[in-house]
């Protein structure tokens, strides 16, 4: 296999930017289209800016399309991202940045092209590798905990100490610090901050309250 082309290192600062902006990316599964802009607002107002919206649910592209016209400040990222399809389909929402559970051949191929960074899942070194030859220097570590966490990343910064990841995954508030405190990790993903109770009962104020401490907590 011989790749022709490589990520341009802009993609790498770009996404750098992003993620030096927070240090917790909230994962958003939005169910109900309304629920979008309420549950966006009440994170950026907690201090968290980067938010990021999974395709895992039908109404997930015109909710980011909303979230992008209501909330101008902040960075919005699409994740589950799949297959190229789905990364242009992100591109045309708007989206900041995308972010994928695992990566594809196909995909590494559409994100060295495109003008939206990419945050590549891998979960092995093997896959890291794969990334590295396609230009990437920035990843999703995922799952997490399941895939060995701190200490897997710990021992990805030996052979490859330029790579930087998001790890997501089994992450909350009572290990998020053991993740950051690792020189490799630039920011950690997760879903505790969008409980589908507090959602289903549009519980605003209270994840305002779980983005403020989260954003003071882990604080860069």
């Amino acid at each position: 296999m011989t790749i022709e082309k490589q990520l341009p290192s802009t993609r790498t600062t770009e996404l750098d930017s992003i993620c030096l902006k927070a240090e917790v990316i909230p994962v958003l599964s939005i169910e109900r289209l309304e629920d979008a802009v309420p549950l966006g607002r009440a994170l950026v107002e907690g201090g968290l800016t980067v938010l990021e919206v999974t395709l895992r649910t039908d109404c997930a592209l015109e909710a980011i399309r909303r979230l992008r016209e209501a909330l101008p400040q902040a960075s919005i990222g699409v994740g589950t991202v799949l297959t190229p399809a789905q990364y242009r389909q992100a591109e045309q929402a708007g989206a900041d940045f995308v972010v994928t559970p695992g990566t594809t051949e196909a995909l590494y191929r559409y994100g060295v092209t495109s003008p939206v960074p990419m945050l590549p899942g891998v979960a092995t070194v093997s896959e890291l590798m794969t990334g590295w030859q396609y230009g990437y220097r920035r990843f999703k570590f995922f799952p997490a905990e399941a895939s060995g966490g701190v200490k897997a990343l710990k021992s990805f910064a030996g052979p490859i100490p330029e790579a930087r990841f998001c790890p997501t995954g089994g992450i909350g508030v009572n290990n998020a610090e053991d993740y950051l405190a690792l020189k490799n990790v630039m920011c950690v993903g997760g879903s505790w901050l969008t409980p589908k109770s507090l959602i289903d009962a549009e519980d605003w104020d209270a994840i305002r309250s779980l983005a403020r401490e989260a954003a003071e907590r882990f604080h860069h």
